[in-house]
């Protein structure tokens, strides 16, 4: 049974003198442990799309289950990484990171010793005591990734969490997590703009065409691919051949709505 289904989502926002259909008849499956990307022109309903997976909206028509459970049931499971790190600046890292487990009744001396732990993997064990503004932003967004993981979710959703940062940075910060999903065995859905990024992280790449939102084609990333970090993934022929298909199947979405 695959670990994440969503069954004929549609999605109406209503305003006093019309409606807009945001999503329509978007059917998938994820299996346990894959990482899938959502992409597509804006305003083709992705983020939205996240937010119905997440149970922090509900669908006018269709259903998700998570595990078999609706997402709303278990929202202490899901992790949600966004643009922006929305670390509290007055609290510490170390207290940023234990956030999560203290509002789900978890925190406890071993939980607390794996955030910690899981802190100082992703290279910030020697800025526990110090406060966000005091890091950079890639320093930052490890933080929001260690205080996302300290729950334990099973389901992760990255809502563009790479987009603010510099290039550098952000090609870093892809393949950590990248290697922490696949060695933690996570399932995590990306939203994101950047084809190649979607490509060098994914299992499998979720095209989506707007007006209204509607899931359009379904790519499959090769395993050649899939079995290298994202920077090595980009240098590679499979990519720059996915990559322009890709772009051409965008291109021809975006002349529709033109």
């Amino acid at each position: 049974m695959s670990f994440l289904v969503a069954e004929q989502i549609e999605h109406h926002y209503f305003s006093p003198s019309s409606v807009k259909i945001a999503l329509k008849d978007v059917s998938f499956t994820v299996n346990e442990g894959e990482f899938i990307s959502l992409i597509g022109p804006s305003g083709c309903g992705k983020t939205t799309l996240l937010s119905i997976v997440s149970g922090l909206l509900k669908p006018t028509t269709g259903d998700v289950k998570i595990d078999g459970k609706p997402p709303e049931s278990q929202k202490s499971s899901i992790g949600y990484m966004l643009q922006q790190d929305y670390l509290f600046p007055w609290k510490t890292i170390e207290d940023n990171t234990l956030i999560g487990l203290k509002l789900n009744g978890k925190l406890n001396r071993e939980t607390k010793e794996n955030a910690i732990r899981f802190l100082r993997q992703i290279g910030l064990g020697d800025v526990e005591k110090s406060y966000p503004r005091q890091l950079s932003g890639g320093m930052r967004q490890r933080a929001a990734l260690a205080r996302t993981m300290a729950v334990q979710p099973k389901l992760l959703l990255l809502d563009e969490p790479f987009s603010a940062l510099d290039y550098q940075t952000k090609l870093k910060l892809e393949d950590l997590v990248f290697h922490i999903l696949r060695s933690y065995h996570k399932t995590a859905v990306l939203v994101t703009h950047d084809i190649a990024e979607a490509i060098s992280m994914s299992d499998r790449i979720l095209l989506f065409a707007t007006n209204p939102g509607r899931l359009h084609k379904i790519f499959h990333v090769p395993e050649e691919l899939r079995n290298t970090s994202p920077f090595e993934s980009r240098t590679k022929d499979a990519h720059h051949e996915l990559f322009g298909t890709i772009w051409k199947e965008l291109e021809s979405l975006e002349k529709e709505v033109r």
